[in-house]
């Protein structure tokens, strides 16, 4: 049988006089060539063809044991109060989750990319990272159809160990859904409201109007420059929320006001405001500043002091309140060249002018609260004759003119020594000297404020001596020169 079949396979076949062998060796391996090509040609036509692919329905994420749990919030929901009482048409640590949630309303289709990372610098090595939603909308708005919308989900208590993060809900349910009545201050980048915190902590909450993103620029300005501030005289802040657009500031309710009030406002014949208080403001709001000026770095120019932006409380000490134009100046720098903002008539002249800035232009606006301290005028008033619409013109040539009792609130209670109110008057004069360099410092402020020798250094003095200081004030007082002053001060001959 093995040679039958050799003889068979070495037959020669009419195909080219090749052997049987050759023949079937031949076949085989073109067969293998065609079962390649075929499933070749299969799997090319497959990838080019899409409808050919195989999908999968989509699976539900598995939650595994390593997501932590959420507590469930505590605050109880509001009952008949919109989803956003905000007027506004609309910092987190970096420890906070990205969670996503169902809200209703219109939102960017792209929703994750609406998302800016924010950074602000609080002193030296502290910075503050928080999600902005870009295009300024709230997602809080009404709307049809549901969403999914990214939201983030803060830690309770900051860990940078001074500000507390709290959420839009807390502040709603605080002040009664942001409500008319807790209303105690509104302004041009904000509404305040007065607060009761879950543990009945007072609270004042600033709702920041978001116009043109200024908004954005006064939340970044107070975090900067009060977020860590602790003094006395100085109002302090609690903490803050930024939730989709809304840029909310918290600060410790002070509980009796603001100065311009006391001032100005229907308080009857006789003010509450003694001399002994009104110095006591005086000082205090210039160890405030003093602070910021020369307690910090960077340091902080404020802008805008006012008597709007001084808080009292019930004992009558005051609180610089109100941060949102401040500029921080660092100690390599003697001035910031910014735009002018401030309130008219407290605007120091160079600053108005040329835009340069620096602690000098607080020490002008100081000069004149204190005028008005002690005049209970405003510092420009068009109802009154053309002669006195300038509270500094006036009060210059009221002193001039040997008046200085003049120039007293009428309703104060009582009179001060003719001595109290020269020395108040005379530090007022070289605040807003039109000179700022020639101005003191909040530092010296204090000092002449609480020095008893000032300006006053012999009480029995000859009448030459008396007459000579006299000439000295009223060249310095026309002159807006305070070299004058200076040169009678050195020699104890101011009256």
């Amino acid at each position: 049988m093995s040679r039958f079949f050799t003889d068979q396979l070495s037959h020669k076949t009419s195909i080219f006089g090749l052997r049987f062998w050759a023949v079937l060796g031949i076949c085989l391996g073109a067969t293998i060539v065609i079962i390649i090509f075929f499933i070749s040609l299969y799997f090319t036509f497959k990838r080019k063809n899409p409808f050919h692919k195989t999908t999968t329905p989509p699976q539900k994420p598995k939650i595994t044991d390593e997501i932590p749990p959420t507590r469930p919030d505590p605050t109880p929901p509001l009952t008949d109060k919109p989803e956003n009482p905000s007027t506004e048409p609309g910092p987190s640590p970096g420890s906070g989750s990205l969670t996503a949630v169902k809200t209703h309303g219109a939102e960017d289709d792209n929703s994750l990319n609406g998302y800016e990372k924010i950074q602000i610098e609080i002193g030296k090595g502290h910075r503050i990272s928080y999600p902005e939603r870009g295009g300024g909308g709230s997602s809080y708005g009404s709307g049809s159809g549901d969403q999914l919308a990214i939201v983030s989900v803060q830690p309770e208590v900051s860990h940078l160990g001074w500000g507390h993060w709290y959420t839009l809900r807390e502040l709603e349910v605080a002040t009664n859904g942001f409500s008319d009545e807790n209303v105690i201050g509104e302004g041009g980048y904000g509404i305040v409201y007065s607060g009761v915190l879950a543990d009945n902590t007072m609270v004042a909450v600033k709702n920041l109007l978001n116009n043109r993103g200024q908004a954005e620029k006064e939340f970044k300005v107070e975090v900067e420059a009060i977020g860590r501030v602790r003094h006395k005289n100085l109002v302090r802040l609690l903490g803050y929320c930024a939730e989709g657009a809304q840029r909310i500031l918290v600060y410790e309710y002070v509980n009796n006001g603001n100065l311009e009030q006391w001032l100005h406002g229907d308080v009857g014949p006789i003010s509450p405001l003694t001399w002994e208080i009104r110095m006591n403001i005086i000082l205090g709001t210039a160890k405030g500043l003093t602070y910021l000026h020369e307690g910090l770095e960077p340091k902080v120019v404020h802008r805008d002091i006012k008597s709007s932006n001084i808080l009292l409380n019930r004992q009558w000490h005051p609180k610089v309140s109100d941060f949102g134009l401040a500029k921080l100046l660092g100690s390599e720098k003697s001035y910031v060249t910014t735009r002018v903002m401030g309130t008219f008539g407290y605007v120091a002249p160079e600053y108005a002018s040329t835009g340069m800035l620096n602690e000098r232009s607080d020490v002008y606006s100081f000069g004149i609260l204190i005028m008005e301290i002690i005049s209970g005028r405003n510092p420009v008033d068009y109802s009154r004759p053309p002669e006195e619409v300038n509270l500094v013109d006036w009060l210059k040539t009221m002193v001039t003119n040997r008046n200085a009792e003049g120039v007293l609130d009428p309703k104060l209670p009582e009179q001060p020594s003719s001595r109290a109110l020269k020395r108040a008057l005379l530090v007022a004069l070289r605040c807003v000297d039109p000179s700022a360099q020639k101005r003191p410092k909040m530092g010296h402020v204090i000092h002449m404020l609480e020095a008893d020798d000032f300006p006053f250094r012999d009480e029995h003095r000859g009448n030459r001596e008396i007459e000579r200081g006299r000439l000295m004030e009223k060249r310095y007082i026309e002159s807006g020169d305070s070299s004058g002053y200076e040169s009678s001060r050195a020699n104890g001959t101011c009256n």
